[in-house]
């Protein structure tokens, strides 16, 4: 029997006031929230997904688990990469901060697969030193369904996306903050033709990352990027 590799996801964590309906005895309690996308997204790839809790030891989840996936979500806070915030459109979440620099940590020191999606490509260049651009309000398209292709993204040659996509592919674009500063030991391997940076690599782990959003676009179940982190994945499987 094959065995699936273990994804772990990561989310936000929100208090019951924030969600419609919920009884009123639970409005001061804590929730962990996830877009149910990106576990599809690993499922339809041969993978299992785990919801990573805010409490939970990040060194010693990733060493169970076989691969990463850190998700979209809210700004990261300024400070992490050395400027003043700019912009409170969607104020940062510290403690969620502090956990998934700890779990890409803890997955560079025992080399385990990350995927890192919107905010988790943006977080992957804060961990390597890279800076931010705290506000391209010409990227933002909340106006338009999840799955609209915004524009157009051109990889390179011989890189994990480009032979993942071919030279180029159409993306949605759900975002208002992009790279600025390449992280050290990061490459800009996917531009958009206004310049931003919608894909990076690790020139020697394991890490890949996407500013676009592939798990709410109508190809999810076969898109290539969900292969690559379960099939990379698998290869630390044991029985």
């Amino acid at each position: 029997m094959t065995i699936r590799p273990l994804i772990g996801l990561t989310g936000r964590r929100k208090i019951g006031s924030e969600v419609i309906g919920m009884p009123t005895p639970l409005l001061d309690k804590q929730l962990e929230t996830h877009f149910s996308d990106y576990a599809k997204g690993v499922i339809a790839a041969g993978g299992l997904p785990v919801y990573l809790p805010l409490d939970v030891d990040p060194a010693a989840i990733v060493g169970r688990l076989d691969g990463v996936l850190l998700s979209g979500g809210a700004d990261i806070g300024p400070e992490r990469f050395g400027a003043a915030a700019e912009t409170d459109l969607y104020p940062p979440e510290p403690e969620r901060d502090d956990f998934e620099l700890a779990v890409l940590e803890a997955a560079a020191q025992r080399g385990v697969p990350v995927l890192g999606i919107c905010r988790g490509h943006q977080m992957i260049n804060v961990y390597a030193g890279g800076t931010l651009r705290q506000h391209v309000p010409s990227h933002v398209a909340f106006d338009q369904p999840p799955e609209t292709k915004s524009h157009v993204v051109t990889f390179e040659s011989g890189s994990i996306v480009g032979e993942l996509y071919g030279s180029s592919a159409w993306v949605n674009s759900l975002h208002h903050q992009t790279i600025d500063v390449v992280g050290p030991g990061l490459r800009a391997t996917g531009v958009a033709d206004d310049g931003v940076v919608e894909a990076l690599e690790h020139n020697s782990l394991p890490m890949v990352s996407v500013q676009w959003h592939p798990e709410m676009m109508l190809t999810r179940d076969s898109d290539p990027i969900f292969n690559w982190v379960v099939d990379a994945a698998a290869g630390r499987v044991t029985a």
